[in-house]
């Protein structure tokens, strides 16, 4: 706590030392960060006391995930530096760790190896992601590793989840220009449209800053989907704060979403803020919210009807002897046909839209 109190001192707050001990008596400022404080202090106690350690790896004892043989998920990043006042991720994940590059081709190239078409990086905040280049000391961002990826030899497709924000580069913003492996698809959580909640919630954006970056990501990649998080009922959240959610959703039209409503998280800043939304505002507002998101990914799937879409087919379904897989956009795509065709990129006719998926035949 003493060394919680240092560093809360050197980021300008007031602090009354009661005793040359360890009592202290945090100033207005920082007592809603405590949390916060105490993380980063213990992370570099422990950097400091440990130096001379030997470091095992988190990823050591990682089991390869492999999604119906053609489909693999691969952690590239974990942990999280953000703070956002809702999540135990950076407490219970801790600090931001990025894989070396090298390990992670390898993986990749093991996946090629095996028959796997499509890999989705994964991490905490992925696009975050600075692991150790495989040539030198320098490190790669996640556009580096997606150009190096779509180089071996049998990945045809790249996805990456979950992405904040802040962490959305202009390399990263050329890569989906420039790499056709690259799926135009990207989940951008944004969680609230209202500028005063966001700063309450410690995002580091602003409603104008994310409508910039989906502004620069569709200048580069016109047909990019949009997905989201969204949270509602945060503490204190207004009629006004969600009115803005909604107008966000409105002006920037997503494929597909998740929102929840707003659930404390023991521990969290924003489990100490006492001025909660009722559960039936939240539920009101929820239903609101989900009403048009659900419309609007209907409106985007209607625009395929009609159209043929590249299908990634991973698995037969034993209704129908249907077989199904997925679009660039990372919609679920079913068709009736031979399960011969597990494994290929095939041209599917989309001539129908289901609840959450489309239905087709081959072109």
């Amino acid at each position: 706590l003493a060394v919680a109190g240092c560093v809360a001192q050197a980021e300008g707050d007031s602090i009354l030392k009661r005793s040359p001990h360890i009592d202290i008596i945090l100033g207005p400022q920082t007592i809603h960060k405590l949390p916060e404080l105490v993380a980063r202090a213990h992370r570099n106690f422990s950097t400091q006391i440990e130096a001379n350690f030997p470091v095992e790896s988190k990823f050591d004892f990682l089991i390869p995930r492999i999604e119906g043989k053609f489909s693999a998920f691969l952690t590239i990043q974990e942990g999280c530096d953000k703070f956002c006042t809702f999540c135990v991720v950076p407490y219970t994940r801790g600090a931001e760790y990025s894989r070396p590059a090298s390990k992670i081709l390898n993986e990749a190239e093991i996946y090629a190896k095996s028959g796997v078409k499509e890999i989705t990086l994964l991490g905490q905040n992925v696009n975050a992601y600075h692991g150790e280049s495989p040539s030198d000391n320098k490190s790669w961002s996640l556009a580096n590793l997606a150009y190096a990826i779509a180089k071996i030899d049998g990945i045809e497709r790249i996805r990456y989840t979950t992405s904040h924000p802040r962490d959305v580069t202009k390399d990263l913003i050329n890569a989906h220009k420039n790499i056709p492996e690259l799926m135009p698809h990207i989940h951008l959580p944004v969680q609230s449209g209202s500028d005063r909640i966001l700063k309450l919630m410690n995002r580091g954006y602003t409603s104008k800053d994310y409508l910039t970056i989906i502004d620069k990501l569709r200048n580069a990649k016109p047909d990019i989907a949009l997905s989201s998080d969204f949270i509602v009922g945060y503490p204190s959240e207004t009629k006004e704060d969600f009115n803005k959610t909604i107008k966000l959703i409105e002006e920037i039209q997503y494929a597909q979403s998740f929102s929840f409503k707003y659930s404390s998280r023991p521990g969290t800043p924003s489990s100490y803020n006492k001025n909660s939304v009722s559960d039936d505002v939240k539920s009101e507002r929820l239903q609101e919210l989900q009403s048009l998101l659900r419309k609007q990914q209907n409106e985007f799937n209607k625009k395929f009807v009609g159209e043929s879409l590249k299908v990634l087919i991973t698995e037969k379904r034993n209704k129908n002897e249907q077989i199904t897989g997925r679009s660039p956009y990372l919609q679920s795509v079913n068709l009736k046909s031979s399960d011969k065709h597990i494994g290929k990129i095939m041209e599917v006719k989309i001539n129908k839209v289901m609840n959450n998926s489309l239905a087709g035949h081959l072109s």
